[in-house]
């Protein structure tokens, strides 16, 4: 009986700090889970081992990668020396990435119930179709958090979260093309 080989591809992100590791295989189908602080990794047995690397100081887990962030004073030789044998052991466990529900937990909206429907599945339309999907091929995400006089409000996760251009990539290119397409948005800001 063969061995299935696991072949892990690192990729850098715009943020110096995080790297993200594409692995190939589904991890999270349609969904994704944030975890800033090894105490917000408690119902995830994956991340929980890679916060057990030291200098892992978050760990974002998308639909077919994972995203390591780093503490600023370590090399990136160090976390990766510790992050191989993490993600082996995981997968040699057989456990959940996510133990419980994967259901996202519902977060109240900026501005939520005094803002038309309408307006608002036209932002997170095009947040999901046009942003998302070129945000998590740097290794994060951005979630909609509300709407209120005017201003967009978005959660930046994974490599975006602290990242330096991550405040450019918001204003010049996320609010340009909602102030675009959406003349009520006047501004994007992050939470």
């Amino acid at each position: 009986m063969s061995e299935k080989v696991m072949t892990v591809r690192t990729e850098r992100t715009p943020n110096p700090n995080s790297l993200k590791y594409n692995l190939g295989t589904t991890l999270l189908a349609g969904a994704a889970a944030n975890f800033p602080s090894s105490e917000s990794a408690q119902s995830s047995p994956l991340a929980k081992r890679l916060f057990v690397v030291e200098g892992v100081t978050g760990v974002f887990i998308g639909a077919d990668f994972i995203t390591v962030t780093k503490d600023e004073e370590k090399e990136w030789a160090e976390i990766n020396a510790g992050v191989a044998p993490a993600l082996e052991d995981f997968f040699e466990s057989g456990d959940k990435v996510i133990e419980g529900s994967t259901e996202a937990v519902e977060v109240k909206e900026i501005g939520e119930g005094t803002n038309d429907p309408d307006l608002i599945n036209k932002i997170k339309e095009l947040i999901d179709e046009k942003v998302r999907p070129a945000v998590a091929q740097d290794g994060g995400d951005i979630t909609y958090r509300g709407f209120d006089n005017g201003v967009v409000y978005l959660e930046m996760m994974g490599s975006c979260s602290g990242c330096p251009s991550s405040s450019i990539t918001l204003k010049q290119g996320i609010e340009s093309m909602l102030t675009y397409y959406i003349p009520e948005v006047k501004e994007v800001r992050a939470l």
